[in-house]
């Protein structure tokens, strides 16, 4: 199935080589102890104390949030008064899965093989976050239906390479959102982690296979999932009102009329590079939107505040823009 997809995208072949899941077992005495610390280190002025990042791969904002219509996002725009919604949000990189998720973990635009063969540079916010915290590896997770993203629980760094790695449960393959989205539920609440990242990939898909009805029907899916996980963070004491929900894009899709349209990506237009951005969370503005340019590479240093720690080698910048 795959392989036959690969005909169809148009972008750097994958490969078959599989990236193992690395899940370690849950030390509750390191986690319980390590939380109590993260905590005391924190701002007072700053309630969260978890953020999970959803990266929708591949709609395009002319059928997110760019439609004034919102059907392909029911669940989405229902929650619009809850949160902040940047109208100009962009990935400003390049316009392909695997770099425009490393320059929303590590805060920086890397020519990354869109193969999974290889990994970032540079540190992500989940090593950062577990050096700094001396958490458990348990309290940060990596979850995504496309196994090559496994690349972004490490870097190529000598000081960072495989350190302070978080956990990870990736693909095996281009596996279904349904599955990602359950193995999300459960983490979440088997785990609690202070730090998630979460790829659905079915809109992406829907796009490269030239089928216009799954490429929307991907867009539809995922709203009901995310409305989802934001319902489960709604339920759960630990993270309710103190969990910071983002929403974003690793890329869009080529503009009507560039190349062979919504099918692909990978250039520079508005189409690839114009991305949604929504979030909601304790420390942000509700029932807002904001028109102020802001870019992928700077959710990380957003995070980093948000949980009081450093991106040392991040080029992004604090969304200051966003706090209440």
């Amino acid at each position: 199935m795959v392989v036959a997809l690969l005909s169809v995208i148009g972008c750097k072949k994958l490969t078959s080589e599989v990236f193992p899941v690395k899940v370690v077992p849950k030390d509750t005495t390191a986690s319980v102890k390590s939380t109590v610390i993260a905590k005391a280190a924190l701002s007072p002025s700053i309630k969260t104390r978890n953020v999970i990042i959803i990266v929708v791969d591949g709609p395009r904002y002319t059928e997110t949030w760019g439609d004034s219509t919102h059907q392909f996002i029911p669940n989405l725009y229902a929650m619009r008064n809850e949160g902040v919604l940047l109208s100009n949000f962009k990935n400003n990189g390049y316009t392909w899965t695997n770099p425009g998720h490393t320059a929303i973990s590590t805060g920086n635009y890397e020519s990354i093989e869109n193969s999974g063969n290889q990994l970032p540079t540079y540190p992500s916010i989940f090593q950062s976050f577990l050096k700094s915290s001396g958490q458990a590896t348990d309290r940060a997770w990596v979850v995504t239906s496309k196994e090559k993203l496994n690349i972004l629980v490490n870097c190529t760094n000598s000081d960072w390479k495989d350190k302070y790695l978080p956990n990870s449960d990736c693909g095996p393959g281009y596996r279904s959102d349904d599955t990602t989205y359950v193995h999300t539920i459960n983490i979440m609440k088997k785990y609690h982690p202070n730090l998630m990242l979460v790829n659905l990939k079915d809109a992406d898909v829907g796009g490269h296979i030239n089928n216009w009805k799954a490429y929307l029907k991907g867009i539809q899916t995922t709203d009901v999932q995310v409305r989802g996980i934001y319902d489960q963070i709604q339920a759960d004491p630990i993270y309710k009102d103190k969990t910071t929900l983002i929403i974003t894009n690793d890329h869009g899709r080529n503009t009507d009329g560039v190349a062979d349209g919504f099918v692909s990506h990978g250039c520079g237009c508005d189409g690839c590079r114009h991305i949604e951005f929504f979030a909601i969370g304790p420390d942000f503005k509700k029932g807002v939107a904001l028109n102020t340019p802001y870019e992928q590479i700077d959710i990380s240093q957003t995070v980093a505040k948000l949980l009081n720690f450093k991106m040392e080698y991040s080029k992004g910048k604090v969304m200051t823009e966003l706090f209440k």
